[in-house]
């Protein structure tokens, strides 16, 4: 009868006859379990009766065993289902964590069919392999990519993709090869764990010169990580700091201690406490800041370094500024993998970081426990409307919003009148200038605050009464104009923002100011800044700016980068403006607006300059002898020179880097001898014709 009426669907679409197939599938189950009942009466009576199955009391084991296979036969079992991991294949999908074979054939048939309410009731009532059948009915016919993701903890599963069924037309694999090219990939947690450990925690040096207790210890730590690859980076990373071996003692017993109390904990959590108890002090204010970033967000090195040191985490070093001291505290917690390095620039520094998802849950927990933190993320109401925002620990000295400015704006503040940062993650919203008062009137002790990527119309004047603030983000808002009044921060040392219709001449007054970025300005109105003589970074001034200003008094600006219109700046001026920069300019970044042409200047006179960019046009390349002798990195964009620049550049001693981008040469040659460039590691020519 099934035969009969599967064969008159083969007309239907396949959801109605996939559905239609289930419902005779269903009544032939009844019958089927009828048969059963059947069957187990008759199996009573033969052990009654001392009569024995076929194969039994044989003399050998093999026949035995080949009955056994015979009846496991699985007639549509293919090869080639598992892409890169194949003699893994069974040993991964056991270790699916706390997952049946039907909840993952649920989630498979609920993503490839569409179908309704009562459809889908029908389905969930199937037994496992019916389930199995179904989802193998479905994919034998088409061409699939099935993708099992976090396949990481082990358990005592069967194997799914080998489930046999009750329907002798539908035995053994539920995924289908078909001929078609289908696939299943794995994405597992499982690696070579030794190596893997080997790597982190002995870094370039072979484990073997090690002491061999030392390998011993390590072997039985790596064992308790459960082939968790993040559990054994946070430990290779954690005993990478002590080769002794009372050290590694005491880590092997905390680990035992840790698994013995909570049981059956994840080694990975496991691993995170010790890491974090293992931080020294000054580390651990900086470990517990992340928490304050969104999951997954790549946060800019440049402006972590910064919150770091204005929090008042960075310890002033003797003869190290605090921006170096803050990126040796990064690349401490980078090797020990509790920051992980999305981006570096050609000289290996990090530009870009992330936090794993389990590394910035210890750190939200921790944060709260030792109150560095409140209860404070405003979260989307659309996606988690029972959230409230309105219970702000008073102790609580950093805020972080995501999503809702404007509902964080519209609640009760006064509960925490000691909040020193306020960050904000952009996702778009609109602020108007009332919601911006809050700020002012509540926290009157506001050190950070940061608000990249709000759209903000206006600033309140009455910003200019937050006489605590050292950093001020508004970088990406759409803001045109700032109030004078900011002239009245005098303790900020970091302005970040860009794309102003101008910049009010009161910058002279922020005295303590260490980083400027003004990028972008659409106007070029006169801007004071030579009385701020701790300036390190300027940002985004113009070159008429530039000129108005005594370079000289500027004795610690190490990074400068002008911009604009300069074709009626005198070049004799503007190169001995640069050259007075001598003991402390390091990095230089010139871009010419339009077709105005970059003024000529001799830069030998900077003999600590390492890093030079020049984007416009360009009368002709300076001569070998007038560049400084410790330049390391070039880059030339848009220069249009019409002769080859190599005979020059590649008689520079100390070269490392070389770009020239689009149009900096309208030559169709170049040439380099067999002697040039002596160092230079990388070069990259890009969009030539």
């Amino acid at each position: 009868m099934f035969i009969l009426n599967a064969q008159s669907l083969r007309t239907h679409s396949f959801p109605e006859r996939a559905f239609k197939k289930l419902t005779n599938r269903y009544k032939v189950a009844k019958k089927v379990e009828a048969i059963q009942l059947g069957l187990q009466d008759i199996s009573n009576r033969q052990e009654a009766l001392g009569i024995k199955n076929i194969g039994e009391g044989m003399s050998t084991s093999r026949s035995a065993q080949m009955l056994q296979d015979l009846r496991r036969s699985t007639p549509h079992a293919e090869e080639h289902v598992v892409v890169g991991l194949e003699n893994e294949a069974y040993k991964l999908v056991n270790q699916l964590i706390d997952c049946r074979p039907r909840d993952v054939y649920m989630k498979i048939i609920k993503q490839i069919c569409s179908s309704t309410k009562e459809q889908v009731e029908m389905v969930e009532k199937l037994q496992e392999h019916e389930l199995g059948d179904f989802l193998h009915g479905h994919l034998k016919d088409n061409r699939y990519l099935i993708v099992l993701d976090n396949v990481w903890s082990p358990a005592d599963l069967s194997c799914l993709a080998k489930k046999s069924s009750n329907d002798p037309d539908c035995l053994g694999s539920v995924f289908p090869d078909g001929g078609k090219g289908s696939r299943i990939l794995l994405t597992t947690r499982y690696k070579e764990s030794w190596d893997l450990f080997r790597r982190k925690a002995f870094l370039d040096i072979d484990a073997e010169s090690y002491l061999p207790d030392l390998k011993e210890l390590g072997e039985k730590m790596v064992d308790k990580c459960n082939g968790l690859p993040l559990a054994i980076v946070l430990l290779g990373g954690l005993l990478s700091k002590n080769m002794s071996h009372i050290e590694w003692k005491k880590v092997h017993d905390n680990m035992s201690a840790y698994l013995a109390k909570e049981g059956q904990i994840a080694g990975v959590m496991t691993m995170l406490n010790l890491s974090y108890i293992d931080l020294p002090s000054y580390l651990k204010p900086c470990f517990l800041h992340l928490s304050l970033f969104p999951e997954d967000y790549v946060i800019s090195t440049r402006k972590l370094l910064l919150l770091w040191i204005y929090e008042g985490f960075v310890l002033q070093q003797d003869r190290q500024s605090m921006k170096d001291t803050a990126e040796i505290y990064l690349n401490e917690l980078i090797n020990r993998n509790l920051i992980q390095v999305v981006r570096t620039s050609v000289n290996a520094r990090v530009m870009e970081c992330r936090v794993h998802d389990f590394i910035q849950e210890l750190a939200i927990e921790k944060a709260k426990e030792h109150n560095f933190i409140g209860t404070n993320i405003v979260v989307d109401p659309h996606l988690f409307p029972s959230s409230s925002p309105s219970l702000f620990s008073s102790k609580s000295r950093r805020q972080s919003i995501y999503y809702d400015f404007e509902r964080y704006a519209s609640i009760e503040h006064y509960s925490t009148p000691y909040l020193r940062s306020l960050l904000y993650f952009n996702l778009g919203g609109i602020c108007r200038i009332s919601q911006l008062d809050f700020i002012t009137k509540c926290f009157k002790v506001l050190r950070v605050q940061d608000l990249e990527g709000l759209g903000i119309e206006n600033v309140p004047s009455i910003i200019g009464e937050l006489i605590h603030l050292r950093y001020l983000g508004l970088r990406h808002t759409g803001l045109k104009m700032l109030p004078l009044s900011i002239g009245n921060l005098r303790n900020l040392q970091t302005l970040d923002i860009n794309n102003l219709k101008r910049v009010p001449d009161v910058i002279w007054k922020i005295t303590n100011m260490r980083y400027l970025y003004i990028e972008e300005q659409e106007e070029d109105d006169p801007l004071k800044i030579d009385t701020v003589q701790n300036l390190q970074i300027l940002s985004g001034i113009t070159f008429n700016q530039w000129i108005r200003n005594n370079s000289s008094k500027l004795t610690c600006l190490e990074k400068l980068k002008i911009e604009g219109r300069c074709e009626l700046v005198e070049e004799v001026e503007f190169s001995n403006s640069i050259g007075k920069l001598h003991s402390s300019l390091k990095s230089l970044y010139l871009k010419a607006s339009d077709e105005s042409s970059i003024p000529s200047l001799a830069m030998s006179s900077c003999p600590h300059l390492c890093k030079l960019d020049k984007k416009g046009r360009m009368q002709k390349l300076t001569e070998t002898f007038k560049f400084p002798r410790n330049l390391s990195q070039l880059t030339l964009e848009a220069c249009r020179l019409e002769c080859d620049p190599m005979p020059i550049l590649e008689k520079l001693p100390n070269l490392l880097t070389l770009r020239l981008r689009a149009g900096s040469y309208l030559g169709k040659e170049m040439h380099v001898s067999a002697y040039g460039f002596p160092r230079l590691q990388i070069l990259q020519l890009l969009r030539f014709k």
